[in-house]
C-alpha cells in the first residue's frame, strides 16, 4: 500500500477539474428545488436513452476483470444487469421525489428585539467519492449529490472504467439539458488522481470511500479531509432459544445468500445452545444446497458443521458464500461476542421474547440493530432514502445508510438592526431568547 509520504500532489489538470467542480457546486447550491428535481429526471432520461451503450461498456469491463482473475465478490459488484441498471435509473428518479434537504429552517428565535437567529441546512460543498467495482454507485451518488446541492468528484476502480465513463457521460448530458453546470459531476480515471485527490483539502469538503477494508483505512490515514465511511461489514445474526424456527431459518438464509458480496450480509451466525441441534439439523442442508461453506466452533462441528473455525473467522468479512457459526450459552454471551467482533454496521436478533429483543437492541452499539428481519434491509433505498452514498459506522452522525440528510450541514444566520453587544452589558438591551 502506498506510504503516506508518497501521496502525490495534484497536478494542474486535477487542480483545474477541482476548481471547476467547486465553482459548479456554488451554482448548484443556490438553485431552486424544482430545478434540481428537473435535473434528476433528465439525468435518468439520458441513462435510459444510453442504456445499451452502458451495458455494452459493462460487459467489456466484466470480461477484462474476469481475465485478470479478480475476486468473485468484486465481479459480483461489477456486473451491471439490465434489471440492475433499470433499478438504478428508477432510483435516480425517486431521489427527486424526496423532500428538499436544503434551506430547511431548524431553529428560528428572537435573541433580542430586532435580532433574529436562524439555523438553516446548506449543502456540504464538494464530495470526493472513491469506490471499487460498483458502477451503480455512480448513479446513486451523483443523484444524491445533485439533489442536495453538492458537486461531486468520483473515482471508481479501474476495473469499471468503461462503465463509469458511459454512466457519467449520460448524467452530464442530463445536467447540461437542465441548464445546470455539467462540471458538478467529475469522474477521475487514473490511480494517480485517486491518490492526489486526498490532498485536495482546499476543494473537497468530505471524502466518502466505498470499498474494501484496506481502501477505507488507507484513505482515513492519508488525508486531512473529513472521511465518512466504514472499514468493515462484519454483521451478526443471533438465534435466541425462544424462536419461531421457520422464521429463523428464512431470515438466516436471506441474510447470507440474498447478496453475499454486500456489506450488510451476515458473516457470523450465533445460536443459543438450547435450540442449536434442531436449528442446525435443518439449516445445514439449506446452506449446503445454496453452496454456502460453513465454518464453526467445536460445538457446532459436533452438530454437523463440516469445517472448524479459527479465531480469525470471527473478525473476517468474507463477502462470499462463507458463514461462521458459534453456539452460545445465552443472550449475554451472544451480546458479548457481538460487542467484541462487530464492525458496528448491522446486527440482528431472532426471538419471540420481547425482553431479550430489547436487551440485544439496546446493548449492541451498531448503526443498525434489527429484530426478526434480515440484515439485508440495511440499505438507503430500502429505508426510503431513494439511494445512499455509503454506510457510516461511526458513532457521530451521519450514521448508517447515508442519504440526503447526511449530505447537508447547517449555518447560523443572524439578522439585526444595528444591535451591539455593549448594549447588553450596559442594560440598554436584554436577551429574550423567544422561539418562533
Amino acid at each position: 500500500m502506498t506510504d503516506i509520504f508518497e501521496i502525490p500532489q495534484p497536478d494542474k489538470d486535477l487542480l483545474d477539474k477541482a476548481k471547476q467542480v467547486r465553482s459548479a457546486s456554488i451554482q448548484i447550491s443556490n438553485t431552486k428545488n424544482q430545478t434540481r428535481i428537473k435535473a434528476l429526471n433528465l439525468m435518468a432520461d439520458y441513462l435510459k436513452k444510453n442504456s445499451n451503450q452502458i451495458l455494452e461498456a459493462n460487459r467489456e469491463d466484466y470480461l477484462k476483470a474476469e481475465k485478470k482473475g479478480i475476486s468473485n465478490a468484486l465481479l459480483s459488484r461489477l456486473k451491471l444487469s439490465k434489471e440492475k441498471l433499470n433499478s438504478g435509473i428508477e432510483g435516480v428518479r425517486k431521489v427527486g421525489d424526496l423532500s428538499d434537504p436544503v434551506d430547511q429552517v431548524q431553529i428560528r428565535k428572537e435573541l433580542s428585539k430586532g435580532l433574529i437567529l436562524e439555523r438553516k441546512t446548506v449543502p456540504i460543498g464538494v464530495l470526493g467519492v472513491i469506490f471499487e467495482s460498483r458502477p451503480d454507485a455512480v448513479m446513486q451518488i451523483s443523484s444524491l449529490a445533485i439533489r442536495s446541492g453538492n458537486g461531486v468528484i468520483l473515482k471508481g476502480g479501474s476495473e469499471a472504467n468503461f462503465t463509469n465513463i458511459a454512466i457519467v457521460s449520460s448524467l452530464k448530458e442530463g445536467l447540461q439539458k437542465s441548464g445546470l453546470d455539467q462540471n458538478s459531476i467529475c469522474l477521475l480515471t487514473s490511480r494517480r488522481d485517486s491518490m492526489a485527490m486526498l490532498n485536495l483539502d482546499k476543494y473537497i469538503n468530505l471524502i466518502i470511500p466505498r470499498g474494501s477494508n484496506e481502501l477505507v483505512k488507507f484513505i482515513q490515514e492519508n488525508t486531512e479531509i473529513p472521511v465518512l465511511g466504514h472499514a468493515d461489514g462484519i454483521c451478526h445474526l443471533y438465534i435466541d432459544n425462544d424462536v419461531n424456527m421457520e422464521m429463523a431459518l428464512s431470515v438466516a438464509l436471506d441474510s447470507k445468500i440474498q447478496y453475499p458480496a454486500a456489506c450488510n450480509a451476515i458473516e457470523t451466525l450465533l445460536i443459543h445452545k438450547d435450540i442449536a441441534q434442531d436449528f442446525l439439523k435443518r439449516a445445514i442442508p439449506l446452506f449446503n444446497s445454496n453452496d454456502v461453506k460453513l465454518v464453526g466452533d467445536k460445538k457446532s462441528v459436533e452438530l454437523g458443521v463440516k469445517f472448524e473455525a479459527g479465531y480469525e473467522d470471527w473478525q473476517t468479512e468474507y463477502l462470499d458464500l462463507i458463514l461462521s457459526i458459534k453456539i452460545v450459552e445465552d443472550l449475554d454471551e451472544a451480546i458479548a461476542h457481538v460487542q467484541k467482533f462487530s464492525s458496528k454496521h448491522t446486527d440482528a436478533i431472532i426471538t419471540e421474547n420481547l425482553v431479550n429483543a430489547d436487551k440485544f437492541m439496546n446493548e449492541i452499539d451498531s448503526a443498525g440493530v434489527f429484530h426478526n428481519c434480515s440484515t439485508r434491509f440495511a440499505d438507503g433505498f430500502r429505508y426510503g432514502f431513494g439511494a445512499e452514498v455509503g454506510i457510516s459506522t461511526q458513532t457521530l452522525p451521519p450514521r448508517g445508510p447515508v442519504g440526503l440528510e447526511g449530505l447537508v450541514t447547517y449555518k447560523y444566520f443572524l439578522k439585526g438592526q444595528g444591535n451591539i453587544v455593549d448594549d447588553f452589558s450596559s442594560g440598554k438591551a436584554i436577551y429574550t431568547h423567544k422561539d418562533f
